[in-house]
């Protein structure tokens, strides 16, 4: 007992007198995610010479065009506008960022958080090291450019030139945390093949915005200057991070309690950004993706029906199958569907936008049409290589019509009930109701002309459409591009000049207002037999040419 006592006091004075190894210090993940940033940048620049001068240029334009704006910007200061096209600025700059990582998921290696999934991160360390990785950059210098030059505009006194510091801080920390966020719950889609192929409605968008400025800016010189501006920027000035800049205003003229309200507000926002990013990441890091889970057995609903939701509302059989193909393919192909948005928003953007500026004619709502008849052109270029398995099913005419027939089919169930809203809206606009039946008959005979010559040309010119990149058209086949799509828009006038004869006729030569009405069925009418004419034309040139074709739209 002694001995086994003794024995104990001397193991436990022995394992008293090991040393003790020290635990290393926890090393903050903010400056390695910092350094990584710069070495991304850094290794980026060494990999061409090109790609170095194409940086430098950028840096160089981004840094010019940001000194001119904060130089406009300071020169408004003392402006009994500023404040409202300060706030109208910075929200415009929040939601840049908010869509810029949709459409440039690649701009930015850090942009996705996917890559560090298997590192024993935590998530809150993580958005503190990647919120600021993300300020190193060209897009946050603008921005604090910007920022810097909006809050000289509108700070008066010591309390608004404090709260000015304050307001770009939080500004720029909102923006930064709001493109992170919408990045984090989108990256799944940004980083497959077919969510990069959405960056090409970028383009659209870019066009659409110039279209809203330009519209915009047309507003201003006609409607009395900056002054427009300050019901919205009243507006926005509650609305993170432009309640940031409305709070350098609110305190610069002694509204201290508004002011820190806006401050709060923007405040707010940015907690929640963090939050709602932090859970994102927290479920990316921790949540399998559809690679890794097996695909689920289909249910004894979906086992029991042939057809999907979409399939049972339309007409049976072959005619059936080629319009659900052809929905799919606008509804889930890339360029297909870049194609379509933009005819669909230049079409509305056209005559609506000509009626709100008070120059337009209801006429121009033909153009709705126009657009989407475009459309039917190279129809069998849009399935690329599948083509063949198309191919395969057409042996006689009768086949290849009645493909022609479903793809027409298919565009009519989206064009005719978008011309005759585009029609209402720009007629409601104009308030000139009673030329509506004539032009939703001129809307419906051009539309028709555009169908039966896009058929044909279909058959005649067809080219290739590469899947891949920007390009529409594969090299070496611009030229048939061309002459299938305006040559094609010029025979389509030139089928429906009788319409519009007729429309020229009654307005203008006989005054007759009050047989305009006739021009509705008459032009519907017109429109549908001019189509079952060029489909019937198109259909034997299809059967015939069949391996002329499958190898042009196979060339990309």
């Amino acid at each position: 007992m002694t001995t086994n006592a003794g024995a104990s006091a001397d193991a436990s004075a022995g394992a008293s007198a090991a040393p003790i190894t020290p635990v290393a210090p926890v090393t903050s993940v903010t400056p390695v995610l910092v350094r990584l940033k710069l070495s991304l940048l850094r290794n980026g620049l060494r990999q061409s010479a090109g790609r170095r001068a194409a940086y430098v240029t950028s840096v160089v334009l981004v840094l010019l065009v940001a000194a001119l704006q904060l130089l406009g910007l300071i020169a408004l200061r003392g402006n009994a506008h500023a404040t409202a096209v300060t706030v109208l600025l910075i929200a415009i700059l929040a939601l840049g960022w908010a869509v810029m990582p949709l459409f440039f998921p690649s701009g930015d290696e850090t942009l996705d958080p996917t890559r560090l999934v298997m590192l024993p991160l935590h998530p809150r360390p993580l958005v503190r090291a990647l919120l600021a990785a993300s300020l190193v950059g060209i897009g946050p210098l603008f921005t604090l450019c910007l920022l810097v030059g909006s809050v000289i505009s509108v700070a008066h006194g010591a309390a608004g030139y404090v709260t000015a510091v304050v307001a770009v801080v939080l500004a720029l920390l909102v923006c930064v945390a709001l493109a992170r966020a919408v990045a984090a719950a989108n990256i799944r889609l940004l980083s497959s093949r077919k969510g990069r192929d959405l960056a090409v409605l970028s383009g659209l968008v870019i066009a659409v915005g110039a279209q809203l400025v330009n519209f915009g800016a047309q507003r201003l010189g006609a409607a009395g200057g900056l002054s427009q501006l300050d019901p919205a920027a009243e507006v926005l000035r509650w609305v993170p991070p432009a309640s940031a800049i409305g709070a350098v205003d609110s305190v610069s003229s002694g509204s201290y309690g508004v002011g820190v309200a806006q401050l709060l507000l923007s405040m707010a926002a940015l907690v929640g950004l963090l939050a709602l990013w932090s859970r994102h990441l927290t479920r990316l890091m921790t949540s399998p993706d559809g690679s890794t889970l097996q695909a689920a057995e289909p249910t004894a609903r979906e086992r029991g029906s042939g057809a999907s939701g979409l399939g049972r509302l339309l007409p049976p059989g072959r005619t059936g199958t080629v319009m659900e193909r052809s929905l799919r393919y606008i509804w889930r192909d890339p360029k297909t569907k870049a194609a379509w948005v933009t005819s669909l928003a230049i079409g509305l953007i056209v005559p609506v936008f000509n009626a709100l500026q008070g120059t337009g004619s209801i006429y121009f709502a033909c153009f709705a049409a126009g657009m989407l008849g475009i459309q039917m052109y190279n129809q069998f270029g849009q399935d690329t290589s599948a083509f063949w398995m198309v191919a395969m099913t057409i042996s006689t005419t009768r086949d290849a019509y009645v493909e022609l027939r479903g793809r027409a089919l298919a565009l009519l169930l989206i064009t005719l009930p978008y011309a005759t809203l585009v029609t209402v809206l720009t007629t409601a606009l104009l308030g000139d109701w009673p030329k509506l039946p004539e032009v939703l008959g001129l809307s419906f005979a051009l539309l028709g002309a555009m169908l039966a010559t896009g058929a044909w040309s279909s058959a005649r010119f067809p080219y290739s459409i590469p899947q891949e990149g920007y390009k529409n058209v594969a090299p070496g086949q611009a030229g048939l591009a061309w002459i299938a799509i305006f040559g094609g828009m010029v025979s389509a006038a030139l089928l429906a000049s009788p319409v519009i004869a007729l429309t020229i006729w009654l307005n203008v030569v006989a005054n007759g207002d009050e047989w305009t009405w006739l021009l509705l069925p008459l032009g519907t009418g017109y429109g549908a037999l001019i189509t079952v004419l060029g489909l019937r034309l198109a259909a034997p040139r299809t059967a015939r040419r069949l391996p002329e074709i499958l190898a042009a739209v196979s060339k990309g």
